[in-house]
This record gives structure tokens, C-alpha cells and sequence, in this order.
């Protein structure tokens, strides 16, 4: 203990003593000049020396300080087709959709990259998958080798400390690279820490008192492989990954009567293969196939242990073993008819499988649960087109349209079999009135990506919730319009402002069961109106050399009737708001970076038919220093702090008066916590 708060306040010392440096730092030459414009006036590019002063060792290093720019890589759910995520390398995205585009760059050392582009609304030849903004990270072909060692730990003021790290190696030779990554992942919550349960009855009464506490951590590791280069008059990329991981939590409550006890632990095998080939058929004509498989198998148990008075209770266990799978096979034929004007077509075929085996048990004696046995296979075909036509150097035009056709089977504890057809047209406009201003509007049909765990029962043990499967869950629609204006000035900086809002039809959210049970399922239609907020300020005009000034939000509010109640109330799990205000400084003299982030309020609540749990938290602080004492090393602290963390949950009498059983809240206090890492490059 003594040997942690030493190192906390440590690096706390070291944190603080950035603004002191600022201070001493002398006055630098403004930020560099802005990024210059390609022919297309929604292409911003961005060459090395733009980065200079960050001394990155990474591309991915470099992708986080393009201004305007959030990586994003996807949701990683079934298909490829807008599942994938916005940075694309040398026009391409990764070869399998869990290589994510930022997993790339983060292995890719930065004296590999060429150039970046900054592709606002669409361009001619590059398929945007429903983002407004993408990077495309163009790499150099000169003849290297080159290794990246990371070292990572998280260590917890009275927590479980976690380690892990990574050693990368690539080679590159003209147009034709591969590589090896060993990794040892690990991962911790940013919420565990101690606090206490206080309980209520519906008059105010306390009939609870209890000291929480609670952990969690867990890691994985996994071996990839990586190859790319010509082959056949075109060029290949391929991917391969194997790996293994863990997850285990508790939560301990305790009084001078009461013991009760929840843990969870998960394990899992996990492997991917993926290969895009490229190749140019004829003049202006080129084609792209995609082949993915990846697998998973995995195993955990809930078990939940109360003891009153002395006299311990029937033991509460949930277990389950199962298998997951996805296939999928993708091709295309893209047509530069000119520069300005490119249309593609093709089509995507899938195979998903989802097989489960599931058992809970009160004091050992099997308790029936809905659907849990089950086995879930789809089938699904898709057929799309879209154009990119730049019009003229101020507007460029995307449309589209897909058509999906799919068919769910379900099978063991119930039989039943469901095919859907939907038609998911979009449609992009970029507006570049004047020179870096631009407008952006998008009207789009999404259908979203079912978790086909929704299809079996689940457990919460620590809320005393079970959950049966749901055999009739459909894709969720949303009818997207979105409009959005950009401005940039100063070089680094932006200010964006976005308006969307969603209609939509059979919001996926908590659906009551016969029996007192619940599911996850289609409770109905909703909305959502989402105000987004980006403002980045560079300060050298305010004599803070190589500081700006953070700003991003996004305010959303959703509706959708409450199958229980009848009455209009959020979504589940969409947070209403969660500003992240920050500073940050590049200290080039010192070969330093630091800054600090500001989360002042966040929070979100889950409405089931039995109880509503709203989860808030405030001031939630990060700060940072890096250390680049040359340009193949990097040192790195964090800091996080949480200032509180609540969770309030109603537990409600019956369905039908909806009467308030108890209400139960619990206060944690959040364990500080400092992120060290060391990265070498060689």
C-alpha cells in the first residue's frame, strides 16, 4: 500500500509540474500551417511535418492529432457492410473487421507514413460506409525492419493491479509487407472501488445498510499475423489471429447480520481469418473481394451467495458454455468513369451461427429458463450500388441503396424460423461553399446489428435478475437525417456543429416475459435527436506555445412508450450527455506533452419491466505526460481520477400499479488509479 501512494503522488508531482514547465517553455513559431486542400475541396492532406512538434512513434499517434478527426472502428457485429469502422491504409480497410484500422496504425511506426488524408463527406473512388469523415493513411514503400516493444501496467490505489504488453514486428520491401504480433491484453474498470448500499421501502424506511465493494479485471492472449503484397496482376491482404482471454469480477456487501457475495468469471478461445484481394480488370475498372471467418468459444458462471444472520442461503448459480461463428464473402466492382464521378456495385453473403447451453440453479435443485438451449443460425445476402459524383469543386454527391435479405433459425428449447427483406437506401451531400467551411447532410436507412446472445437467457445475479431468451427479436430501423457544418481556422482549429435525428421502428430495448420474467426485444417505436458539439482551439495567440483547447459533447434525447407502464421514457443504455472538456500542451523544447480531460457529468439508465437502475457519474478527471526523449521512445503516465459514482435502482411491486417495492442506491467511491507506458522502437 505504502508503495503505490508513494508512486500515486509521485506521478501526481509530475502531472502537476506541466503547467509549471509551460510557463518557463519559450515562445515557438505558431502552429504549422494548415493542411493543404486536393483537388477535391473535401480532401484535406496532412504530410509529416504537420506532426513534427507531437514527435509521434506510431501513424495511429499521428491519426489522433488530425484535426477533426475521432477514430472510430466500428461496431464489429455481423457483416461487413456499415459494421466497419473510418480510418482506411492506402484506400483499404484492414482485411478483417476485428484488425481494427486503429490496431493497424498502432503497429505501424510513424516514419512509415507518407501522408494522411482528411476525406470530408465522400470522395470520388473511396467508399465512406455512412461516415461523414474518414483518414486514409497512405504508406511509403521503401525497404525496412522494424519492431515496436510496449510495456503496459495499471496500478490500483487498493485494487487488483493489471499488467500486459506487446512486441510488433514488420517488414516492409517495395509494395510487399508482413508481420508478427505477440500480445498480452489486459484490461480493468474504471468503477470498481468501495462504497456503500443503502435500501428503502416504499415509505422511506431503511431496511438496508451495507458496506460495497467490488473488482474486476481480466487480459487476453493472442498471436496475429499479417501479409500484404502483390499477387496475380493485383495486390493481397491478408490476417490471421488466435487468442485467448479472461474476464472475472465481485461484489461483496456486508453489515453485522448480512454476507452477500457475487462473482463472475468468463474464459474464451477466440481466432479470425481474413483476405481482401485487389486488382484493376480493365481502364478505370477495378474489383475487390473479401473472404472472413472468425470463431469463438467461450464458458462463464455467475454464482451469487447470501448469508443472514449467520444462516446462509440457497446458493443462486448461472452457467453457460457456447459457440459463435461468422462467414462472410464480399465482392465488388468499382468504375472511375472520371475523376469526379465513380460508381460501384457488388453484393455480400453471410453465415452467422450462435449455440448455447445454459443452466441456473437455486441450492442446487435446476431452475427452468426460456431458451436455454438454443442454437441461432443466419443467412444473409445483400446486394448494393452507389456513385460518388463531384460536381464541382464546392459539392460532391453520394448515393446508394442496398437490399438485404435474411433469414433467422432458431432451434433446441424452441423452434422457429423468420425471413425479413429490407431496402436501406442513402444518400450524402458535401457542401464546400468557401474555403475551410463546409456542410455536410446524410439521410440514411440503418438496420441494426442484432447481438444474437438476445436470443438466449442471461443472468445478473448482483440486481437478482434473470433473463429469458426472446425468439421473436428483430432488427431494429432507424430512418437517419443528419446535418452538419464545419469550420476551420487557425490551423489546428475547428469548430463543428451537428443536428441528427432518428426515427425509429422497434427500438431493441427491455421487454416483459409471462412468468415475471423479461427478454430483450422490440417494445415498439422511438426517436432520437442528437445535438453534437466538437470545438478545437489552438493558444499560441494567447502565448500558451503548443496548447489548444478541447471541447466534445453529444446531447441526446430519445422516446420510446414503455411496454409496461404505457408511458413515454428513454431508451435504455443512451446517455444523455457526456462533455469531455480538456487542455492540452506540446513542450517541443522539453520533448514533452501533457494535458488534462474533464468529464464534469455523465450517466445512463436501463428501464426493465420489473425495475429502472440509473447509473451517474461526476468529475471525472485524466491527466497525462509524455516524454519523447527521442524519436523511437515514449514514456507515459496517467492519471484518473473519479469524484463520485452513484447508482440508484427502483425495484418496483408488481407490473400492474407499478408500485415502489424499495429503492436502493449505492455510492462508490472509485479507486485512483495510474496508466504507465513504455514504448520502444527499433
Amino acid at each position: 500500500m505504502m508503495t503505490r501512494t508513494i508512486l500515486l503522488a509521485t506521478t501526481a508531482l509530475i502531472l502537476m509540474a506541466g503547467p509549471a514547465l509551460a510557463v518557463a517553455a519559450p515562445q515557438t513559431p505558431e502552429t504549422p500551417p494548415p493542411a493543404a486542400e486536393a483537388n477535391q475541396r473535401g480532401v484535406l492532406v496532412f504530410q509529416p511535418d504537420f506532426f513534427a512538434a507531437q514527435r509521434p512513434n506510431t501513424a495511429m499517434d499521428m491519426v489522433s492529432r488530425v484535426p477533426g478527426f475521432s477514430a472510430n472502428d466500428g461496431s464489429g457485429a455481423r457483416g461487413f457492410e456499415g459494421a466497419v469502422g473510418n480510418i482506411l491504409i492506402n484506400g483499404n480497410r484492414p482485411a478483417s473487421k476485428n484488425d481494427t484500422g486503429s490496431s493497424v496504425l498502432s503497429r505501424t511506426p510513424a516514419n512509415q507514413v507518407e501522408r494522411i488524408e482528411l476525406i470530408r463527406g465522400g470522395a470520388a473512388g473511396v467508399d465512406m460506409q455512412g461516415y461523414s469523415v474518414i483518414v486514409n493513411v497512405i504508406l511509403k514503400s521503401t525497404a525496412s525492419r522494424q519492431s515496436i516493444l510496449t510495456l503496459n501496467g495499471m496500478l490500483f490505489d487498493g485494487g487488483h493491479d493489471v499488467f500486459g504488453g506487446s512486441y510488433q514486428f514488420t517488414a516492409r520491401e517495395g509494395d510487399r509487407s508482413w508481420g508478427v504480433t505477440l500480445s498480452d491484453g489486459m484490461g480493468s474498470s474504471d468503477s470498481n472501488g468501495p462504497g456503500r448500499t443503502v435500501r428503502r421501502d416504499g415509505k422511506g424506511a431503511v431496511t438496508r445498510d451495507e458496506a460495497f465493494e467490488n473488482d474486476g479485471w481480466g487480459g487476453g492472449r493472442s498471436i496475429r499475423g499479417n501479409f500484404n503484397g502483390p499477387l496475380a496482376g493485383g495486390k493481397l491482404d491478408a490476417t490471421a489471429r488466435y487468442g485467448v482471454g479472461d474476464w472475472q469480477n465481485w461484489t461483496r456487501q456486508r453489515s453485522t447480520v448480512a454476507l452477500r457475495e457475487n462473482s463472475y468469471a468468463y474464459e474464451d478461445r477466440e481466432g479470425e481469418l481474413g483476405l481482401t484481394y485487389t486488382r484493376p480488370i480493365a481502364p478505370r475498372w477495378s474489383m475487390e473481394t473479401r473472404a472472413i471467418h472468425e470463431f469463438e468459444i467461450s464458458e462463464d458462471v455467475s454464482i451469487g451467495q447470501e448469508t443472514l444472520g449467520g444462516v446462509a442461503r440457497p446458493q443462486q448459480r448461472f452457467s453457460s458454455q457456447g459457440e459463435s461463428s461468422e462467414s462472410i464473402f464480399r465482392a465488388l466492382v468499382r468504375h472511375e468513369r472520371s475523376a469526379a464521378l465513380t460508381f460501384e456495385a457488388g453484393g455480400e453473403v453471410a453465415y452467422n451461427m450462435l449455440e448455447v447451453e445454459q443452466a441456473f440453479t437455486q441450492g442446487g435443485v435446476a431452475v427452468p429458463l426460456p431458451s436455454a438451449s438454443v442454437k441461432v443460425e443466419e443467412t444473409r445476402g445483400e446486394a448494393f450500388s452507389k456513385a460518388t459524383w463531384q460536381l464541382n469543386p464546392k459539392l460532391t454527391l453520394e448515393g446508394g441503396l442496398r437490399l438485404e435479405t435474411s433469414t433467422i433459425k432458431q432451434s433446441g428449447d424452441a423452434d422457429h424460423e423468420k425471413s425479413f427483406f429490407f431496402a436501406k437506401p442513402r444518400f450524402l451531400a458535401t457542401w464546400t461553399p468557401m474555403a475551410k467551411n463546409q456542410v455536410r447532410f446524410r439521410f440514411e436507412r440503418e438496420l441494426g446489428q442484432l447481438d444474437f446472445d438476445d436470443f438466449a437467457a442471461s443472468a445478473e445475479l448482483d440486481d437478482d435478475t434473470v433473463y429469458g431468451g426472446n425468439v421473436n427479436l428483430e432488427p431494429e430501423q432507424r430512418w437517419i437525417s443528419e446535418l452538419t457544418y464545419e469550420r476551420r481556422f487557425l490551423g489546428e482549429g475547428i469548430v463543428s456543429v451537428g443536428y441528427r435525428h432518428d426515427e425509429i421502428i422497434g427500438v431493441i430495448d427491455r421487454l416483459p416475459l409471462p412468468g415475471g420474467l423479461s427478454a430483450t426485444g422490440n417494445i415498439g417505436d422511438g426517436t432520437l435527436d442528437r445535438l453534437s458539439v466538437n470545438i478545437v482551439v489552438p493558444l499560441d495567440r494567447l502565448h500558451i506555445p503548443g496548447g489548444r483547447f478541447t471541447f466534445k459533447n453529444d446531447w441526446n434525447e430519445t422516446s420510446v412508450v414503455d411496454p409496461t407502464s404505457g408511458k413515454k421514457r428513454p431508451i435504455s443504455g443512451v446517455r444523455a450527455s457526456q462533455a469531455n472538456v480538456g487542455f492540452q500542451q506540446d513542450l517541443t523544447r522539453y520533448k514533452l506533452q501533457w494535458g488534462i480531460n474533464w468529464l464534469p457529468r455523465l450517466g445512463q439508465g436501463t428501464y426493465d419491466p420489473d425495475q429502472k437502475s440509473v447509473w451517474r457519474g461526476a468529475g471525472y478527471y485524466e491527466s497525462f505526460v509524455e516524454y519523447k526523449p527521442s524519436p523511437t521512445l515514449a514514456l507515459r503516465a496517467q492519471l484518473n481520477l473519479w469524484d463520485d459514482f452513484t447508482v440508484r435502482r427502483t425495484v418496483y411491486a408488481n407490473r400492474t400499479t407499478r408500485a415502489v417495492a424499495f429503492v436502493e442506491d449505492r455510492e462508490i467511491d472509485p479507486r485512483t488509479f495510474v496508466s504507465l507506458r513504455l514504448r520502444k522502437t527499433f
